[in-house]
């Protein structure tokens, strides 16, 4: 079997184990069995658990990068924004399970250097595709005249990770389908008329 595919099922195995059992349950062992393999292959892969899960996380993140660059972009910069969004917040099963990973994840940054310095990363670059958004906004004058493209960013991008956050956490509480009604309504204030 090709090597990087093995990792990445590996990485499957670990998003599963994570899923069911949160980080309390990753234990090298219990990915080795979840993916159906010896201890001793899983460490032919990843000597350590860190690197197991420093790869699963950013398996996330490629796989979110991967569905965006082949979404059927209109160049109607309003639905083509709502798309990328879309791609980032928990609507099925497969964003909803990247959500819940995402938060394990992000919950162990606080005191996991190495993971810290990938969430930051990764915090960055969704930081830099929302500025995107809004530069480009300004520069085609789609934008109401006279906004701050640093607060609009900082907003957006603080918006999209809290309805992830509240969706995934209080799934009672914020309905799948206020989801993309809510980024429409931020983004009214943001586009002219």
């Amino acid at each position: 079997m090709d090597h990087q595919k093995r990792k990445e099922q590996l990485a499957e195995a670990t998003w599963r184990v994570i899923r069911r059992e949160g980080l309390e349950g990753f234990s090298a062992r219990r990915i080795a069995n979840e993916a159906g393999i010896s201890l001793g292959s899983l460490r032919h892969y990843f000597e350590t658990q860190a690197e197991l899960l420093t790869f699963s996380m950013q398996l996330v993140t490629q796989r979110v990068n991967s569905r965006i660059e082949l979404l059927p972009f209109t160049g109607d910069i309003r639905r083509d924004i709502e798309m990328i969004i879309a791609e980032l917040l928990p609507l099925d099963e497969q964003r909803l399970a990247e959500a819940e990973l995402w938060l394990t994840f992000a919950g162990k940054a606080i005191s996991n250097p190495a993971i810290r310095a990938i969430s930051l990363e990764i915090h960055d670059e969704l930081y830099d595709g929302f500025r995107r958004m809004i530069d480009s906004l300004i520069l085609q004058k789609l934008a109401k005249a006279g906004i701050d493209a640093e607060h609009e960013t900082k907003g957006l991008h603080a918006l999209v990770d809290g309805l992830v956050v509240h969706r995934t956490i209080f799934p009672e509480r914020v309905r799948e389908e206020d989801l993309m009604r809510i980024v429409s309504n931020h983004l009214d204030r943001i586009f002219k008329g």
